[in-house]
């Protein structure tokens, strides 16, 4: 009861935040919070500012995560007013800090030292300030120029207090909508919780900075700082300095001369290889987590920040991901229709031919087109409209992944406005594909799990003679009378005799692949045959037991 009335109070707050900031005058929302109208703010200061500021300083107000969501929205300049966007772009990079004397005392707590034994400098004023942490830049003992990044106090506690109302309002919605089981309002407030307790780990953060730097270790498109651990705790994160120009200032890349065709471009692939290739992608992306390098204008190299939010995905959701964009590039409506039915994205009771249909009637006006050309506003409401009709099931974990390709649209637009997204992409994903899902990756595959095959092979032989004993022995023996039992039976008989089929041909590819693993040879006679020979004979072999024709 207590948590309840705590989420009141916090809806109440909020909107008096709102009306304090008079963005009734924005939107038609504000009517619902009429009781609450002796709130607004009639300060003539007030009124003299622009709207959009009044949205920023009312998202500031409200914390963390409504500073989030106008970063998202920042992004959006297609369905942004410009002063409204231009306003909200500020949330990125530079939310009211708070004093430098607390950021000092909190490094010291955090880091269990004085600055002074760890530290050769540490400057008072940070260098960028956001909605969870701020950052200082500091050297350290042996004159490495570095940047700590220090937590906000008490921002745990402001953080829960809104998850609370998240879960309180998410609770109202599991009770009262109808199709919550499509929606599933508690797994998405969930899932916001997880990526929000990320956040506000420093040293997970650390380590995720650490392993996308390995990933893209070498590379001339994407660099990111180094982790300096050994001055690091949760609350606080010690990193290499880096030196660019953030992404927004576009000013500054004309006057360097940084070509806006190749980056928008690079900006699209980076954001599939590291989705495809790594399966650990950057999944807080803005302009304000990204800075150009100055040196190769022409072929710019974009330098990541801030790595409290990554997305990974499963390997059965990576795979259908990474096959639906590949039928997306090739307008294979059928294959859509038929992974979000094979990954459970939809209801089984739907028409494959209807979706189908469906799919192609919203994706075919646009598929092909210049992005400058694309109106996302009618193709959400197109896929809203869809999702209702055929009761798309919501995927929690699909959620960073979605905001990840909004924001980057985002930014693509922004860059370069004739860019093809889809031509941009489908390059990099044919070859991750054919790559990851290929042959080679099967053999790859197969002998990583060789071992494993090798040291349980002894065991087939026994499992195959139980097996085959309680087959014969009668014991999965019916009289039946009825035709539609009979029937069943006959399907029976053919699933046995299937997994028998089945147990023989995987062990033939076993052997197959452990000649062709450990002894290619060609001059190496096995029963009289080359032993690549012997091999593809197994392979054959178990793909005739594969199509053997079931028995009528």
């Amino acid at each position: 009861m207590i948590s309840e009335i705590r989420a009141l109070w916090r809806v109440v707050r909020i909107a008096r935040v709102a009306l304090r900031w008079r963005l009734d005058e924005i939107t038609p929302a504000a009517v619902f919070f009429t009781p609450l109208t002796w709130f607004r703010n009639e300060a003539a200061d007030v009124a003299k500012l622009k709207r959009g500021a009044r949205l920023r300083l009312a998202l500031e107000e409200l914390g963390p995560i409504f500073v989030k969501f106008g970063q998202i929205l920042s992004t959006r300049r297609d369905l942004m007013p410009p002063d409204i966007a231009d306003e909200l772009a500020l949330l990125q990079d530079r939310v009211k800090p708070f004093p430098g004397d607390v950021a000092l005392a909190a490094i010291e707590t955090a880091l269990g030292a004085p600055i002074s034994e760890l530290f050769g400098s540490v400057d008072v004023i940070p260098l960028a300030s956001a909605s969870i942490a701020q950052v200082h830049p500091a050297t350290l003992k042996d004159g490495r120029e570095v940047v700590i990044k220090v937590l906000r106090p008490g921002i745990e506690k402001q953080i829960e207090g809104d998850l609370r109302v998240l879960r309180a309002l998410a609770a109202i919605a599991d009770k009262r909508l109808t199709d919550r089981d499509r929606i599933r309002p508690k797994a998405v407030v969930a899932e916001i919780e997880r990526a929000l307790t990320d956040e506000v780990d420093l040293l997970r953060e650390g380590a995720n900075g650490s392993l996308l730097r390995r990933n893209f270790l070498g590379s001339t498109e994407l660099k990111v700082p180094e982790m300096i651990f050994s001055h690091s705790k949760q609350r606080a994160l010690t990193m290499e300095r880096v030196y660019g120009v953030p992404l927004n200032d576009l000013e500054t890349l004309k006057a360097i001369g940084v070509n806006f065709e190749k980056l928008a471009e690079r900006c699209v692939r980076l954001f599939y290889t590291q989705v495809f290739r790594d399966n650990f992608f950057h999944a807080d992306v803005h302009p304000g987590n990204l800075l150009i390098s100055r040196e190769h204008p022409e072929d710019p190299t974009v330098i990541a920040l801030d790595f409290g939010i990554m997305g990974q995905l499963s390997a059965l959701d990576q795979r259908y991901l990474a096959e639906n964009f590949a039928a997306m590039f090739n307008n294979d409506y059928r294959r859509i229709a038929e992974l979000h039915l094979e990954a459970g994205w939809m209801p089984s009771h739907v028409r494959v031919d209807e979706l189908e249909g469906a799919v192609r009637t919203i994706c075919e006006p646009y598929f092909s087109r210049p992005l400058s050309e694309v109106s996302l506003g009618e193709v959400l409401m197109k896929l809203f409209s869809l999702a209702h009709k055929y009761e798309l099931i919501v995927q929690p974990q699909l959620l960073l992944l979605q905001k990840t390709l909004l924001n980057i649209e985002g930014i693509a637009r922004t860059l370069w406005p004739q860019l093809d997204i889809w031509s941009a992409a489908k390059p990099v994903l044919s070859e991750i594909m054919a790559e990851r899902y290929g042959v080679r990756s099967a053999l790859k595959d197969i002998q990583t799990r060789l071992p494993s095959w090798v040291q349980n092979s002894p065991e087939m032989p026994r499992l195959l003679f139980e097996y085959l004993k309680q087959a014969t022995s009668g014991k999965t023996h019916m009289e039946m009378s009825s035709k539609d039992i009979a029937r069943l039976t006959d399907a029976t008989y053919a699933m046995q005799r299937t997994a028998v089929l089945a147990i023989f041909g995987v062990a033939m590819l076993a052997a197959a692949a452990l000649l062709y693993v450990f002894d290619p040879r060609p001059h190496v006679m096995i029963f009289g045959l080359a032993a690549p020979v012997l091999s593809l004979g197994l392979v054959a072999a178990a793909a005739f037991l594969a199509a053997w024709p079931k028995r009528k």
